[in-house]
């Protein structure tokens, strides 16, 4: 008998890529989205397939999925300022309500769970790079608030039910990734360079452009995701990419890779925006192995292709469809 997983949030840009990997280890998925911000094209090769399903439902209301289930993967949440500071109810509802269905969930069908979690629970750090121990440096009632206090609520729903219940649980802590299927105008920084390039806009750079980022290839992201949930580990640990860059010369690096003649541009670093972001791995590299292998020019190629193709009207689409149906 296959194993079976469900991945919540499995037409977005990280649940789609995780379908792919558990297909091709063998398992049986059933994917879950309510389409807010997730996208059936991602997942679409799928469906012809005997051992993918999908349902259509949004986990912050009653989950129920029928048969056996191996493990969840919960990775169902808004994930952009875009998102989550236009749909800020259910950004909170998805990391409250949501966790604790799929907790419930795992605990009826004795399955492992995995939570998403995210550097952003580290809010502006005060310690460079950031290490698991770190408590963070975090506004409850700022505009990133909704989506990191969520992140933070889940984590600590999560822990409850590992300690209270005994359920087999494992938190993973993304830093920014990047690659094929991230939406073009989600207001993450490097779909909003390549998006402003390949329109022939300036690129728009908050701040001075000093502040850093550290980008994971989709692909690196994935391994180190797969492998946390198979070990016996426990505790958050990070997963990206330690090689850091300021905003400013990641900039010059789009325009470079793009060929664009445009421009970069500085407005004003909104509040609370994190002014340096970069993952100690330790963790990571000493108990799974891992360590991240796709270098940032060759997953900036093979991203700026990938929203080369895009239709043109996916390239100057300003809002996700389904935002207006879910505002309530």
């Amino acid at each position: 008998m296959r194993k079976r997983v469900l991945i919540t949030g499995a037409a977005g840009f990280l649940g789609s890529h995780l379908s792919d990997r558990f297909i091709k280890e063998g398992y049986r998925v059933v994917a879950m989205d309510n389409l807010i911000t997730g996208d059936l094209r991602n997942i679409e090769h799928l469906f012809k397939l005997e051992q993918f399903e999908f349902y259509h439902h949004d986990v912050s209301k009653f989950v129920y999925v029928p048969g056996q289930l191996d493990y969840i993967m919960h990775f169902a949440s808004p994930a952009s300022p875009i998102d989550y500071l236009k749909i800020p109810i259910q950004t909170l509802k998805v990391g409250s309500l949501g966790i604790h269905n799929l907790l419930g969930l795992a605990r009826a069908k004795k399955a492992r769970i995995m939570i998403a979690s995210t550097s952003e629970v580290y809010g502006d750090p005060t310690v460079h790079p950031q290490p698991e121990e770190y408590l963070g440096n975090v506004n409850a009632v700022g505009p990133r608030g909704v989506y990191d206090e969520a992140k933070r609520f889940q984590e600590a729903m999560t822990m409850a039910y590992h300690t209270f219940h005994r359920l087999e649980t494992r938190i993973v802590r993304i830093f920014n990734t990047y690659g094929p299927r991230m939406r073009l105008n989600d207001g993450r920084v490097l779909p909003a360079f390549i998006g402003q390039a390949l329109r022939g806009e300036d690129l728009t750079v908050f701040g001075d452009g000093s502040q850093t980022r550290s980008f994971c290839y989709v692909d690196d992201l994935v391994e180190g995701i797969y492998r946390l949930l198979l070990s016996d580990y426990v505790q958050p640990m990070n997963i990206g990419n330690p090689n850091e860059i300021t905003i400013r010369d990641f900039a010059e690096e789009i325009i470079k890779l793009t060929g664009t003649t445009q421009k970069v541009i500085y407005q004003p670093l909104p509040k609370d925006d994190p002014k340096q972001r970069r993952p100690d791995i330790t963790k990571a590299k000493n108990m799974l192995g891992w360590e991240p292998k796709v270098s940032r020019a060759d997953g900036l190629k093979l991203t700026y292709e990938y929203f080369k193709s895009l239709p043109r009207e996916v390239l100057y689409e300003r809002e996700h469809k389904n935002f207006d149906s879910y505002i309530k």
